[in-house]
């Protein structure tokens, strides 16, 4: 039995419905009404009204109030939770009691995973016109960089609450990540003073949830659904999904809201299916050396580089991986090779033209804007046709670095390389499907000098032949015939037709395709 069983609990009733309102923590101002959801305040034996509290929308979280666990082997307990809405989504931020200690803490949202953060004190906060985005920033005497600048709402809450929550408030929200892997938050209300919080990313898992909630109520999940564009039947499989491709009609339709209302969709082009097909379960290791966990292919993707000066682009192909415990991933095939990579919860210290991350430097590979062109699969943001995301690539010895600024906000992953026979290997690829992701890169480290000579001459020879056969015919029919006229083989192969350049850009050569973030 937890200390909150065993503590005093403060019963009263609502006065606006007479329903019972219980305060398992002391350290609790207000609470929200479970019955008629008003808005509650504290003020010694007496519940007073408030407000009202707007519906809590649909939610894939495992948390709900009543969820235990531990964190530092302390036991705490979900008490309550308010959600902030923002013009890409709405995201949760839940209200940890601990109860040993008495302290609150704050389980949150982000990208997918989760973050324990405790309000600290403030001395001198920084003006909010003075954040910008990307920049260094000194909070309490520690550095950080500008992550994402928010203008939210407090749009619904419900449960016991340290503060009473306002409904509708604006709230803008900076956050700020380090090199230590913490993440802080500065919130702006006007008229009061910015509330500072700091914390971690933790793993469920690590966490020792008991009461948790198996499926998300009201969710999209399971449901069988229409097109709101052709009328297809469209099923979500995953209670995360924002955002599902109609296999019909290639429109990608939003999930958001109430599951029961209308659904809205983007029309996207139409695309090539993608190698390794959606739904396919592999065994990948995050890191070299470690144990396989089982990473299902939930959502595809095909993207390319902003067209340079002389009209040359770049295209790859991103796959969205879903694990229970780790959460999401992404596998990146492009013309370097494959790579694995995951969002990190911090940032990388810069200098210069690298990167420093966890006592490794990667150094500035190449630069580029990457479009997105085509996606299949369930998201879990909204994903949208033709967006556009600035990407820096950084190698090292600790594998791949990227980093993606997309509208006020910025993420950095990392991953490792691979070949193609392990990922082939992965999936249980056969024959044909294997054919198509053999794009390993042959490097020329190690090679006598006399190799290399015969093999970059045997580049020149070959490129000349292909300059003189373009004027005659088109080179690129076997990968138009073998991947289709859509596919990113057969684009890469015209537009080399057309420039021949000598570029070396490989865009999204281990970028992520990952939107959202940030408690969100």
């Amino acid at each position: 039995m937890s200390a909150a069983d065993t503590q005093r609990r403060w019963r009263a009733a609502c006065p606006n419905c007479g329903a019972p309102v219980e305060f398992a923590s002391p350290a609790s101002a207000s609470a929200v009404c479970s019955f008629c959801r008003s808005t509650l305040l504290r003020e010694g034996e007496v519940l007073r009204k408030t407000g009202q509290s707007a519906e809590l929308f649909a939610d894939y979280s495992p948390l709900q109030i009543g969820t235990q666990g531990r964190f530092q082997n302390e036991p705490f307990t979900i008490l309550g939770r308010v959600q902030l809405a923002y013009e890409g989504g709405r995201w949760n931020e839940w209200h940890a009691y601990f109860d040993n200690s008495g302290k609150s803490a704050w389980l949150s949202e982000d990208n997918g995973r989760f973050v324990m953060s405790w309000p600290l004190p403030l001395q001198q906060a920084p003006k909010r016109e003075e954040l910008q985005l990307g920049a260094q920033q000194v909070v309490e005497g520690q550095g950080f960089r500008v992550a994402a600048l928010t203008e939210s709402t407090l749009h619904a809450a419900e449960g016991e609450l340290p503060q009473p929550p306002k409904l509708g408030e604006p709230v803008f929200v900076a956050e700020l990540r380090s090199s230590r892997n913490e993440v802080g938050s500065l919130e702006y209300v006007q008229g009061q003073a910015p509330r500072w919080s700091l914390g971690q990313a933790v793993e469920l898992p690590t966490l020792q949830l008991a009461n948790t909630r198996e499926e998300s109520a009201a969710s999209w999940a399971g449901r069988s659904l229409q097109c709101p564009n052709c009328g297809a039947a469209i099923q979500p499989e995953l209670t995360q999904s924002q955002a599902i491709t109609c296999g019909q009609c290639q429109a990608v339709v939003e999930l958001e809201g109430d599951p029961n209302g209308d659904l809205r969709f983007h029309q996207q082009a139409i695309g090539t299916e993608p190698p390794i097909p959606i739904g396919r379960t592999g065994r990948l290791s995050l890191e070299r050396d470690t144990a396989k966990l089982p990473w299902q292919v939930v959502g595809f993707m095909e993207r390319c580089s902003a067209p340079d000066d002389e009209g040359e682009q770049y295209y790859w192909r991103e796959y969205l991986l879903f694990n229970k415990q780790q959460g999401f991933a992404f596998l990146v095939d492009a013309t370097e090779g494959w790579s694995l990579v995951r969002v990190l919860t911090g940032s990388p210290d810069l200098v210069m033209n690298s990167a420093r991350w966890q006592g490794k430097t990667y150094n500035l590979h190449e630069q580029y804007s990457a479009i997105t062109t085509h996606v299949l699969g369930e998201f879990y943001w909204k994903v949208q046709r033709e967006e556009r995301t600035e990407v820096a690539d950084y190698r090292g010895p600790g594998g791949l670095l990227s980093r993606e600024q997309s509208g006020n906000e910025i993420t950095w992953s990392l991953g490792r390389t691979l070949d193609s026979a392990e990922v082939g290997a992965a999936f249980g690829l056969d024959k044909l499907q294997q054919a198509r992701i053999q794009n390993d890169p042959k490097p020329l480290s190690g090679m006598g000098d006399t190799l290399k000579g015969i093999l970059i001459f045997i580049v020149i020879a070959i490129l000349l032949v292909v300059m003189i056969k373009a004027c005659t015919r088109d080179d690129c029919d076997p990968y138009k015939q073998k991947f289709g006229a859509e596919s990113p083989e057969y684009k890469q192969c015209k537009l080399s037709q057309r420039s021949y350049s000598g570029g070396s850009g490989s865009g999204g050569s281990w970028g992520s395709g990952f939107g959202g973030g940030g408690h969100k």
